[in-house]
């Protein structure tokens, strides 16, 4: 009996200029690798699923080989979508295609047809004749020479001509004011989502209940005030100039307005000197030309610039790129974990394109030579921001997995001392054999007392410490429903559900045990405490798939998945819709909002049913597979004392530990190794080089592809379990299938690089 695994991938997509192009070819694989996916899991597979196109065959040669050597069937979902710049707009695209069902076709030609500088530049800053600015040739020429030395020779030499004409119109544009025009980008942009629409679709790629989550970061460049509270003074405000604009479908709903997508694609882009700053009036007078209406409007803007909209100001904003503070957007990647549901087994990846990792470092007699004034300048301004915040995400990604690791680790020692436990408090009773819902009710109760007594001093600080975890999620929990935005909104929530706490529960104490007050509030409250049970059992369950069949395993995994994603869904936001008025209107006291908050979770209801399910499921279970898992259930409280003040609540999350995975050209060396100064042409003219050639966009969009395709093999094999291996030679066949697939496919549509066809055909072998 097969098993079903998810491998959800977090995108988290950089900018990179021209590398846009580099990028779609990865995206669109992943685009390809989602449909396989759906198509490889869907019911009806074999009679009415969408036909197979390209690499998609590919994909589920792949998933149908896992099965048969693991009893694994594979679900691939890219849920969330992070992206900054160019990556922004890859990533709103790909999501445009994941929650639509629309095909990604339209965007390729949007890449290779009018990403050029003739079809950017505005109008009005084109130079009107060949002797405009004629001082400026010596500097095309010269930026020209300099990037021409690492131009590979299969381009050929009319690509050469090509982009030392485009570079000598595009230097003579009017200078001190961007070259290019927003408009001009704007349509393009609105050309290619029409274009979407236009395909066919086919069902949305995420299973129902699945939210698709996009972010894309937005700089501010006038800021915005927060609020910060401080010792002394109580409150300043400071100027905040970072920008995230959320997307979501919710599992299944609208995802958005083109025009809110097209809103979130111009902003992310605006880099500085090439693209003039956004403005909403700029889109409203692009919409108004197309005659184009944008209904949500306003309550788009209410959402994403709550400040200047309460003061009427949302037209005044100014927003540039998005990578200008935040190129690597991985903290809303992170956050969106919290609402996510857990069905099955789960290998969360958040996984980051960089088409240019590395690209700032200099070796040899460059490396000793000192910046000048401009290079100064730019760097500091542009490059430099650009490339730091990487290594703090992936340090505190890594630390976060590491500390979750060691308390598994502290967990596994546990286990016979409190399986000890458990059996001298239960025996060997037939009953414990034999679970009804009530006896589980009342042997989770005892389980608890004894937990508590056996941890004497050190329960009371476990008791506040839940307490306090509790506060905070509520807290968080009524700030998302209330769609409130900014720290100190999120603060003065905190404060008063801590008051309205207090006044409810009175004074909770955890001397010897939980005080009445301490347990009902916690009973009414405490998901948490549920969510990493139910965790601990399911680990418990994938530690006994090398002892035990798959088929005894089947329904204790179906009962512990199913309740996990019932206590899931009531930490979801959209499970409580209801209060965002009351929550937008609470001012002072909370104390009726947090009754109604109990209400809408109805936890006692879940706690019942969940009861009555993993009841049933253990009574029809073999005993060598029912101990362990009781053992791990009743046995909780125990492992809970120990490890949630060292935890400080983290692994409470989605998954745990979070892997992480890049994709970029020195990662994918199955065709051509030396990564993107071998393979890309994208990088020439500090990124702007693919933007003056039609065969470097070719060249860099199939690279991307054949990367994007190789890499995403990696990763999928990589989630196997340990002991699992493909056969000796197929992971390599499967991507040389892969490769002429994609050759096959753009050999019609590439004809600007008909050598690099050829030549890497020979290369693949």
């Amino acid at each position: 009996m097969r098993r079903d695994k998810e491998l959800r991938l977090a995108l988290v997509c950089y900018g990179g200029i021209s590398l846009a192009v580099y990028m779609h070819g990865i995206t669109k694989e992943i685009w390809r690798l989602a449909r396989a996916s759906r198509a490889y899991n869907a019911e009806d597979r074999a009679d009415n699923r969408p036909p197979l196109v390209s690499t998609e065959a590919v994909f589920v040669e792949l998933f149908e080989e896992i099965a048969e050597q693991t009893d694994l069937r594979f679900r691939v979902l890219p849920d969330i979508i992070a992206g900054a710049s160019a990556g922004g707009i890859n990533g709103i695209f790909l999501a445009q295609a994941i929650a639509t069902g629309q095909s990604l076709e339209p965007l390729t030609k949007l890449w290779l047809d009018t990403a050029d500088v003739e079809a950017l530049i505005d109008p009005d800053a084109a130079p009107s004749h060949r002797f405009s600015k004629a001082w400026a040739l010596p500097i095309a020429w010269m930026a020209q020479r300099r990037g021409a030395a690492s131009v590979d020779e299969l381009v050929g030499q009319d690509a050469r001509e090509e982009v030392a004409r485009k570079l000598s119109h595009f230097v003579r544009s009017r200078w001190f004011e961007p070259p290019f025009g927003g408009a001009q980008f704007l349509n393009l942009i609105l050309d290619a989502f029409d274009a979407m629409a236009e395909t066919p679709s086919d069902g949305r790629l995420l299973p129902g209940g699945q939210p698709l989550d996009l972010f894309v970061t937005v700089t501010d460049f006038r800021g915005h005030p927060e609020r910060l509270e401080l010792n002394s003074p109580a409150e300043v405000i400071e100027t905040e100039h970072r920008l995230v604009i959320p997307f979501s479908d919710h599992g299944g709903g609208t995802f958005a307005d083109t025009a809110e997508l097209t809103f979130a694609a111009r902003a992310t882009s605006s880099f500085p000197g090439a693209f003039p700053p956004f403005s909403v009036g700029e889109l409203d007078g692009v919409l108004a030309d197309r005659e184009t209406a944008w209904p949500t409007r306003d309550d788009f803007l209410r959402r994403i610039l709550p400040r200047q909209h309460a003061a009427n100001a949302a037209e005044a904003a100014v927003l540039i790129d998005g990578s200008v503070l935040a190129n690597a957007p991985f903290r809303p990647a992170i956050e969106a974990l919290r609402e996510r549901p857990a069905r099955r087994e789960i290998d969360r990846r958040f996984v980051y394109i960089d088409p240019s990792p590395g690209m700032g470092f200099q070796t040899g007699a460059t490396a000793h030579e000192h910046p000048g004034f401009f290079q100064t300048i730019i760097g500091a301004i542009s490059e430099l921001p650009r490339q730091q915040p990487i290594r703090d995400n992936l340090e505190a990604l890594q630390g976060r997995s590491a500390r979750i690791e060691r308390m598994r680790g502290i967990t596994r020692a546990m286990r016979p001392e409190v399986e000890a436990e458990i059996e001298s408090l239960f025996g060997f009773t037939l009953f414990l054999d034999s679970p009804t819902a009530a006896r589980l009710a009342g042997w989770r109760s005892k389980a608890q007392n004894a937990a508590a007594a056996k941890a004497g001093y050190g329960y009371a600080g476990y008791g506040h410490l839940k307490i306090a975890g509790v506060i905070d999620l509520i807290a968080t929990l009524l700030c998302a429903v209330g769609g409130e935005t900014g720290a100190d909104r999120l603060a003065r929530i905190r404060a008063a559900v801590t008051t309205a706490v207090d006044r409810m529960a009175g004074d909770m104490t955890f001397t010897g045990k939980a005080s009445p007050s301490a347990i009902l509030f916690l009973r009414s409250f405490d998901l948490g405490f549920r969510i990493r049970r139910l965790r601990l059992v399911a680990r418990r369950l994938t530690e006994l798939e090398d002892e035990i069949a798959e088929t005894d395993l089947a329904a204790a995994r179906t009962a512990v998945y199913d309740a996990l994603a019932t206590y899931l869904e009531a930490k979801r936001t959209d499970t409580h819709a209801d209060l965002k008025r009351d929550v937008r209107a609470l001012r002072g006291d909370a104390t009726d909002l947090l009754h109604k908050l109990a209400r809408s979770l109805d936890l006692k209801r879940i706690d019942d049913e969940t009861d009555a399910n993993l009841a049933a499921a253990f009574a029809g279970m073999p005993r060598e597979v029912k101990r362990p898992l009781l053992y791990a259930y009743l046995g909780f409280p125990f492992f809970d004392v120990a490890s949630l003040p060292l935890l400080q609540g983290e692994g409470l999350d989605e998954f745990d530990p979070i892997k992480v995975d890049r994709i970029a050209p020195e990662d994918a060396k199955a065709i051509r190794a030396g990564g993107a100064a071998a393979t890309l042409k994208g990088i020439q003219f500090n990124s702007f080089g693919a933007f003056f050639s039609r065969a470097y966009r070719e060249n860099d969009y199939l690279w991307g592809r054949l990367h994007g395709v190789e890499r995403l093999i990696d990763i999928i094999v990589s989630a196997l379990p340990p002991r699992a291996r493909m056969k000796p030679g197929r992971v390599a066949a499967i991507k040389r299938r892969a490769f002429h697939t994609i050759l096959d496919e753009e050999e019609p549509r590439l004809a600007a690089v008909p050598g690099l066809i050829a030549a890497l055909r020979k290369e693949v072998g």
